[in-house]
């Protein structure tokens, strides 16, 4: 995340962890030493404890270790790899009916409360620290409270109520009280946001992971969208005003805020505009390694997004991983996350054409990078013909190819595709579009082409992996995109369904939609046009979670049947929060009534 993050050893007096606390021991402190004193010190070490507030967003919030399960994962868009029920079931099957883990999100409650502790101390002794002007520290002041707000609504969003701390505490409190999710909203994270959007510099497309201005104005129009949930209005307005603004910064130049939207959707996930991505209203950027830039606190699974898309390509004997492929984006190493058949059909445009950006975000095709040769149990998998037997595969040849029925060449490959030395995915061996699922079985057995699936590529990078991937695998000059322009048109969107009866959201939509080339929308666009639209544009960016509990599809006992009834035979309604972590409920006193129900 940032490039100067330092654990620093005082870091159990800067946080609340799980019993929300900053320790207070009854020791000699011959030096002296207060947090009082480090902020007055210098701007220097007042900056220090602003650093720290990064701290746990890097190492368990995004890019990090399946923060994308728990935003994208049990969604409607998303199945495990192959469809199969594994020891991931919580993250994408609603535990399938087993018992309810509940120690798995022991990290994210933990690091919520590192950071917001963090966080509060920082924006505390702020007034203390020697800045030479107010404008100085205020811009200080508001990453700490930008990144505050941002804890917050993602514990907000999992967990539901949980305990609002805006100070720093100075007692264990083991009994604490939970605060109702609007609460939060209206004393934390509007004020913050709004205080962020005014503070925070203007930046630009070089800027670290340092919130902007304009990243704080998009998070306020993503905010105030969210509330909706809990059926409250009084910020919807705050929300479409905020998302105008970037729009029409956007519209006009960029000249107050940087917005910015590529003419060419191709651009957005383009390697060469990973680093400095424009668009983006708020990136992590990860360094690895002694390349002058120092290192992202050396945590080897920071941002392992690129390979959690990637299918399972080694069961194919033209494919293996080796140590030369894992260090590319492409890597060979099996991922986790396989688009649904509702996912796919997102991207089949009214006119029976496919939506142009599908094979711009996903990867259907893959070339040897071992030399093959086909045998009779392959060819007993795959179906193929007899006469395939013998058929070699050399190193570059095209290997594995995934056809959908929307392909113009469809037709040509799917006559072929048991005699071709070729291994054909057909899209119709893998998916049905009666059930809404995945085949699990193929001409009476078990199904070997589920393994292939369309790939996304939204986060590949060749800059991916460092030198010795056996130890490392933080990003080596890579970012990730929290937030970018395009959601702020389906922001702005939403909203106006909501506000005027979507008398403009027509025009939002079709903003994203001719940028990408796909047809435009004609009529007055639905609640459920602008979901699918935030499917097609946003797969894979963080969204998906929220945007069900927002637009109440968890509470719909049809949707999840119609879109991925492999996962609504598993759903319960307290599934849409996910379990507070035991391991902090053992420590209170209130366990049975801190918990959310269900758990």
């Amino acid at each position: 995340m940032k490039n100067n993050i330092k654990k620093i050893s005082f870091a159990a007096a800067v946080s609340v962890a799980t019993l929300f606390q900053s320790c207070s021991l009854d020791e000699v402190n011959p030096g002296g030493f207060t947090m009082d004193n480090m902020a007055a010190n210098s701007v220097e070490s007042y900056n220090t404890l602003v650093n720290q507030c990064y701290f746990a967003m890097e190492r368990y919030f995004y890019g990090a270790e399946n923060w994308m399960a728990l935003t994208e994962g049990d969604t409607d868009l998303w199945t495990y790899r192959a469809n199969q029920s594994t020891s991931w079931t919580q993250w994408f099957w609603f535990f399938a009916g087993a018992a309810p883990n509940t120690t798995y999100t022991n990290n994210w409650w933990n690091g919520t409360y590192d950071g917001i502790g963090s966080c509060n101390m920082a924006i505390s002794l702020a007034a203390k620290a020697p800045f030479k002007t107010q404008d100085e520290r205020d811009a200080k002041v508001a990453e700490a409270r930008f990144l505050r707000a941002v804890y917050y609504f993602n514990a907000v969003e999992q967990f539901g109520g949980v305990t609002l701390l805006t100070q720093p505490s100075e007692k264990m409190d083991f009994a604490p009280v939970r605060t109702d999710p609007m609460t939060i909203y209206r004393e934390v994270i509007i004020p913050d946001l709004e205080f962020a959007a005014v503070h925070l510099a203007k930046g630009d497309d070089k800027t670290t992971t340092v919130p902007t201005r304009k990243a704080a104005i998009g998070f306020l129009a993503k905010a105030c969208l969210q509330t909706y949930e809990y059926g409250a209005t009084e910020f919807l307005q705050k929300g479409l005003d905020a998302a105008k603004e970037l729009i029409d910064d956007c519209e006009s130049g960029g000249t107050k805020y940087n917005a910015y939207m590529y003419p060419d959707f191709g651009e957005v996930f383009a390697e060469k505009n990973n680093w400095n991505n424009k668009e983006a209203l708020w990136k992590h950027r990860w360094y690895a390694g002694a390349d002058g830039h120092g290192s992202s606190n050396g945590n080897w699974k920071l941002n392992r997004n690129d390979e959690y898309f990637l299918c399972d390509l080694n069961r194919f004997g033209a494919r293996e991983d080796t140590q030369a492929s894992r260090l590319t984006w492409e890597g060979s190493q099996a991922g986790l996350f396989m688009p649904t058949q509702h996912l796919l059909s997102l991207f089949v445009q009214k006119d029976g054409t496919l939506d142009p950006r599908f094979h711009q975000i996903f990867q259907t095709e893959w070339k040897a990078n071992k030399a093959y040769e086909w045998d009779k149990d392959a060819l007993t998998n795959y179906g193929k013909d007899a006469s395939v037997l013998g058929q070699s595969l050399a190193v570059g040849d095209e290997a594995v190819r995934i056809i959908l029925p929307q392909d113009t060449d469809y037709a040509e490959w799917k006559a072929r595709k048991r005699t071709d030395k070729v291994l054909v995915v057909d899209y119709a061996d893998v998916y049905d579009d009666v059930k809404h699922n995945v085949k699990m079985q193929y001409e009476g057995k078990e199904n070997q082409f589920r393994y292939f699936y369309p790939s996304l590529t939204k986060h590949n990078s060749s800059n991916y992996y460092v030198a010795n991937p056996a130890k490392k695998r933080n990003g080596n000059l890579n970012a990730t995109f929290i937030m970018r322009m395009a959601e702020v048109y389906l922001i702005a969107a939403e909203l106006d369904i909501y506000l005027n009866g979507g008398s403009h959201a027509a025009n939002y939509i079709n903003k994203v939609r001719a940028r990408a080339g796909a047809v435009p929308l004609t009529t007055k666009p639905t609640v459920r046009d602008v979901l699918d639209e935030r499917g097609r544009e946003l797969c894979g960016e963080y969204c998906r979670f929220y945007d069900l509990k927002r637009t109440g599809m968890f509470k719909d006992a049809t949707y999840l049947s119609e879109t991925h009834p492999d996962l609504a035979q598993y759903f319960k309604p307290e599934y849409a929060l996910r379990p507070i972590s035991t391991t902090f409920t053992a420590t209170i006193t209130n366990s049975a009534e801190y918990q959310n129900p269900g758990y």
